[in-house]
């Protein structure tokens, strides 16, 4: 039951819906035990036990089957009463029917929204969660596992646990209610029932337990499989050049062969609940029958119970056997989803790192200066960057380069809170970034990555993801603005073209220019343009550049490069080594300096 706090911490959010299902679903089973009760009456009826009812049914007390006994003797003795009594029974027993199926129709009416809404809310606060999460999350989890939980977890869930919710909720009321009346008609039977049902109990736990286990491998191969599958759609093109087919299929094929073993060892233990649980009943029952005949072949009066209300006892319990099957099935694949619910339960409940602050405040604007002071960062002990003081003023350009792992990115990061400095702070206006808003400080910012991502949307639509109600108008001007307008009229559609999954149906350099435009779009007061020229062509570089500069313009600009000719006219030249800035200034002063930047302008100049 403890796999099932997830589950019932989502039910507790529909209490309306819950309490018509439990109340339709207890009306059902009444009716169900009404139509059973029926049995005695028509027994007593047809063997024609009427002569001594009322003394028979008066010295055990007048129960409801006793009443209704009692009121068919009476019918019995009027003339023509035997007919009058037999439609009696089948009409009680035709509305029982009746009214038995119409509520357990009306609770799985309800039933059926209380499950879709749980994976519902499940998907919901998944994808939330994975918006909310800080971008080092996805740097140590594979896309394969996220992936994984969205797809596999949640139908390995529906099918496991959220289907037997039924079960789990109907059988334990019709368990109850039947049980009870089987109390009411002989208690010493009942007492023999309650002593044997803990061992059939332990017999079918000890089964169910393995299940969470043998299901965790399971959910672990498909993770690992979808991170293949991951893999090879992304790197397609490289597989085909290197002739990798061959290696990545084995590789495939090994993962696929393994959760074809897991599954069938975990499914033949599943399979186990229902043969194992239908033996046990029918071994209660064979007990029951022999026990129970034999004190009433021995006419024992101490069992307390007719012949007729014996075998409507034998009745009542052989109806038990279902929903004791389906309850020990549901605990079973209960246990199964168990692992479904943990890794699904554990991206809900991931920290989330990088929150704001209980008190932080709008940033309104962006009037004087982004700082770091003292800034370092560290991750898993090794350290990113080391005592990073910086200061770049509104309106100004500042640029830094160095070799690939000097730390560029990482320092760019810590300004719209992407990633959060070990030490040290982050300023904008003097005031630390941690005390204001994640989304205002985003809000106050573009940023134009090497990776142009564009989402499997039209152009229009990409242009203007940052802006709600965005006019075609501003859409347009935008694109003009960075160098994209000419070459989207010429697509067939226009802006309403759709640019394919990542934007697989443009060119490198007209992705990259969408991603300017969307820059532009949002007209924010500080840029962070990260080598947003390092992989295009010649051609495509100068147009990229160009939008690049019309983009900067009175902007304050943070512009990491590799190619150097993209940063010579920056109001300032930070140059990293290992974390540490070795070298500041214009290209002039670094030049003249002879230091790095000018061995780094050196050896492209060669190239």
């Amino acid at each position: 039951m403890r796999n099932l706090q997830a589950i019932f911490k989502y039910i507790k959010n529909y209490p309306g819906l819950v309490a018509a299902y439990f109340s339709f679903n207890i009306l059902s089973v009444v009716f169900s035990v009404v139509s059973l009760g029926m049995l005695a009456p028509f027994l007593m009826l047809i063997f024609k036990l009427d002569g001594d009812v009322f003394e028979m049914v008066s010295g055990k007390g007048l129960n409801p089957v006793n009443h209704i006994k009692l009121y068919v003797s009476k019918m019995v003795e009027e003339p023509g009463g035997a007919e009058k009594a037999l439609l009696f029974i089948c009409v009680i027993i035709f509305i029982a029917i009746i009214l038995k199926n119409t509520f357990a129709y009306l609770s799985l009416y309800y039933l059926n929204p209380i499950r879709n809404r749980i994976l519902n809310d499940m998907r919901t606060n998944m994808y939330n969660k994975i918006l909310r999460l800080p971008i080092g999350f996805f740097s140590d989890q594979r896309k394969g596992d996220v992936m994984s939980r969205f797809s596999n977890d949640i139908n390995d869930l529906e099918v496991s646990t959220i289907s037997v919710l039924e079960s789990l909720f109907r059988e334990p009321i019709t368990i109850l209610l039947y049980f009870s009346y089987l109390v009411m008609l002989s208690p010493q039977l009942t007492l023999f029932l309650v002593l044997f049902l803990p061992v059939a109990g332990f017999i079918l736990g000890r089964v169910g337990r393995s299940l969470k286990k043998k299901n965790q491998r399971v959910l672990q191969q498909f993770s690992n499989m979808f991170s293949t599958i991951e893999e090879t759609l992304g790197g397609i093109r490289v597989i085909k050049a290197f002739n990798a087919e061959r290696k990545v299929k084995q590789r495939f094929d090994e993962q696929s062969e393994t959760i074809y073993r897991l599954k069938n060892k975990a499914n033949r233990r599943r399979d186990l609940a229902s043969p194992l649980s239908e033996a046990m009943g029918v071994t209660a029952v064979l007990c029951i029958l022999f026990y129970g005949g034999r004190l009433i072949l021995n006419n024992d009066a101490g069992i307390g119970l007719s012949a007729e209300d014996f075998i409507t006892y034998i009745a009542f319990f052989s109806q038990l056997i279902q929903p004791l099957k389906g309850l020990s099935t549901a605990s079973f694949n209960i246990q199964k989803g168990a692992a479904s619910i943990e890794r699904i339960e554990k991206l809900i409940q991931t920290k989330e790192e990088i929150t704001d602050a209980p008190n932080a405040k709008v940033l309104e604007s962006f009037e004087h200066s982004i700082e770091f002071r003292n800034v370092s960062f560290a991750y898993d002990d090794k350290v990113i960057l080391k005592d990073i003081n910086l200061v770049i003023p509104k309106g100004k350009t500042v640029a830094l380069v160095g070799s690939s792992g000097a730390g560029k990115s990482t320092l760019a990061d810590l300004v719209p809170r992407f990633i959060e400095a070990t030490s040290g702070e982050v300023l904008i206006d003097g005031v630390s970034v941690k005390d204001y808003t994640i989304q205002s400080v985003r809000s106050k910012m573009g940023i134009v990555t090497q990776e142009a991502i564009l989402f499997n949307d039209t152009i229009a639509q990409n242009i203007a993801l940052g802006v709600d109600l965005a006019s075609r108008e501003a859409v347009e001007q935008a694109a003009t603005i960075a160098n994209a307008h000419t070459f989207i009229l010429q697509k067939e559609h226009g802006y309403d073209t759709s640019v394919g999954e990542r934007g697989s149906k443009l060119s490198g350099g007209e992705r990259q220019r969408i991603t300017i435009a969307r820059a532009v779009m949002k007209n924010p007061p500080i840029l962070i343009l990260d080598e947003a020229t390092s992989s295009l062509d010649t051609e495509s570089e100068r147009l990229v550049q160009e939008a690049i500069h019309q983009l900067m313009s009175h902007r304050t600009s943070l512009v990491i490069a590799h190619r150097l000719s993209t940063v010579r006219y920056a109001d300032e030249i930070i140059v990293l080594q290992k974390g540490v800035i070795t070298e500041r200034g214009t290209h002039d002063q670094l030049i003249a300096q002879g230091g790095l930047y000018k061995k780094l302008i050196d050896m492209q100049e060669v190239q």
